[in-house]
């Protein structure tokens, strides 16, 4: 919203809306966010962008936790021109998915989120939304060592930052925080994650995992071989999920196995637009669901 000049927050971000949440028996609450707008870029409007922002967030996080909400911040659009495979847009500056976050911005944004929020440990840090490195760099090996180490990677025109330099910069303040890290494929495939794990001081690390019934990863033999194993070292938290037909078909496949495997989820989205042109969970947001959004509400009512 922010870098579009809309304001800071798509819908209420107030008690309202978080009882609404709770009403479900949702209990994290994950906030996607924009470099520009935190570092208080000029090509955002400055009654969004920087201390204004900041401020907004830290706001909306303080009411998450007052209704015992965990909060997932996660670095979503990010600078850098990429015009490559699976582009977004041509824009160099953060209004849209880019393959890897840029290093001259997602270091500093990191660095200042962590002293932010360290010492608050219901606040969980998710360093990049979805990296596609591998469509990039020409294949799966270079786009994993492109995600882990960052640097000059084949196929994108500025320096990247690796996973390793943020978490790095997350840790240099002191900041203990979870960190979620999410894979390759727009975080759907997890198959080198464990083997280009990132050094951890405080091995306080998570893997994000996206999953939706248009993915690769959408089956419960892939499930098995791809996420079950990881699943059995490290925590698993699946970051999004959700199908793009106002259904819950998928849902009711998908959670029920990710149960079964202790790992968490969060659906997209807390969204009331159109539920048949992207997975909205509610129609309006005093919690009224769409179809897809009673199926989600429908296993959370079921659960422990």
């Amino acid at each position: 919203m922010c870098v579009q000049g809309h304001g800071i927050f798509d819908g209420p971000a107030d008690q309202a809306s978080v009882a609404a949440m709770k009403s479900w028996r949702v209990n994290a609450v994950r906030v996607p966010l924009n470099e520009d707008c935190w570092l208080g870029h000029s090509n955002v409007d400055p009654a969004y962008a920087g201390s204004a922002y900041i401020g907004a967030v830290r706001s909306y996080v303080d009411l998450l936790h007052r209704n015992g909400l965990v909060a997932i911040l996660d670095l979503h659009w990010t600078d850098g021109a990429y015009t490559g495979p699976s582009a977004g847009c041509s824009e160099a500056t953060a209004t849209c998915q880019k393959p890897m976050p840029d290093a001259a911005g997602a270091l500093p944004f990191w660095t200042s989120v962590a002293r932010t929020f360290k010492g608050d440990d219901a606040t969980v840090l998710d360093l990049f939304n979805e990296p596609y490195p591998s469509r990039a760099t020409g294949s799966e090996d270079s786009g994993w060592a492109c995600w882990r180490d960052g640097g000059s990677c084949p196929g994108i025109g500025f320096q990247v930052a690796g996973m390793q330099a943020m978490v790095d910069a997350v840790r240099s303040t002191g900041a203990d925080n979870v960190l979620m890290l999410g894979g390759l494929e727009y975080a759907n495939d997890l198959t080198q994650w464990a083997a280009h794990q990132p050094a951890d001081p405080l091995h306080n690390l998570a893997a994000s995992w996206h999953s939706y019934n248009f993915n690769a990863c959408s089956t419960g033999s892939c499930w098995d071989s791809q996420i079950g194993p990881p699943a059995a070292h490290v925590p698993v938290v699946t970051g999004e999920l959700g199908e793009n037909d106002c259904a819950h078909g998928y849902l009711d496949t998908l959670l029920p196995w990710l149960d079964r495997h202790g790992v968490s989820y969060l659906t997209w989205a807390w969204k009331t637009w159109d539920c048949g042109s992207g997975p909205a969970l509610i129609s309006s947001y005093d919690g009224t669901p769409t179809a897809f959004g009673a199926g989600y509400r429908a296993h959370l009512a079921g659960g422990p």
